[in-house]
């Protein structure tokens, strides 16, 4: 006789725990090894218990699911956690995944459904709720964000005069700011924008049409 799956449930609300626990109890091929009710406990008892498979939920106080699958799968790429959640957000989908999920379950799955993702969950084949995939694919048809997106409106400023040939005392002057916060500014920008120098950061803004280049 084949040996159970070992299932450690990982969720913040006591009542999902039990009602989890006695579903995959009446089942022969599942063995629950233990519960936990935040992030950081299911980091602790995935490393001591060693399960097959983790139901994680994934908002949780002390650390959110998404930090704990990331955690668990860092100290052993072997894990296989399952999320069973509430949520099918487009970025939760997404960072569950990149963090190392082996599958996003929503909550309103039926019960046969269930046991079928734990058992692929143990072999190592991914299950994706429909909403899931439905995340992912909005998220593949996204193109990603522009590094300048991420400047603030006053990053954004300083950007434009920089790429306009202006030093440091132009732009304080412009901007009415002191010389070492606009250093300040520079050297985010330059992070944001993953330029080495001013140089680099005024081929950006007049590469992605920010300013002209006359």
């Amino acid at each position: 006789m084949a040996k159970p799956i070992r299932v450690l449930i990982v969720d913040d609300h006591e009542v999902v725990r039990e009602g989890l626990q006695t579903l995959l109890s009446e089942e022969e091929g599942v063995e629950v090894v233990g519960e936990a009710m935040n992030g950081l406990e299911a980091v602790d008892m995935a490393r001591q218990l060693r399960p097959d498979v983790i139901l994680m939920d994934l908002v949780m106080p002390e650390l959110d699911g998404i930090q704990a699958t990331r955690r668990i799968v860092r100290a052993d790429p072997h894990s296989r956690v399952l999320v069973l959640t509430s949520f099918a957000e487009d970025e939760r989908v997404r960072d569950a995944i990149q963090a190392g999920a082996t599958g996003y379950l929503l909550k309103d799955v039926l019960k046969s459904q269930l046991f079928q993702a734990i058992e692929a969950a143990a072999r190592g084949r991914p299950t994706l709720h429909p909403e899931a995939q439905k995340a992912l694919m909005r998220q593949a048809a996204t193109p990603p964000a522009a590094p300048h997106a991420g400047l603030t409106e006053r990053e954004f400023n300083v950007l434009i005069l920089i790429a306009r040939g202006k030093s440091n005392k132009e732009i304080a002057a412009a901007l009415h700011l002191t010389q070492g916060t606009v250093k300040g500014y520079v050297s985010t920008i330059l992070k944001k924008l993953d330029v080495a120098d001013r140089t680099q950061a005024a081929l950006y803004a007049v590469r992605h049409g920010l300013v002209s280049d006359h």
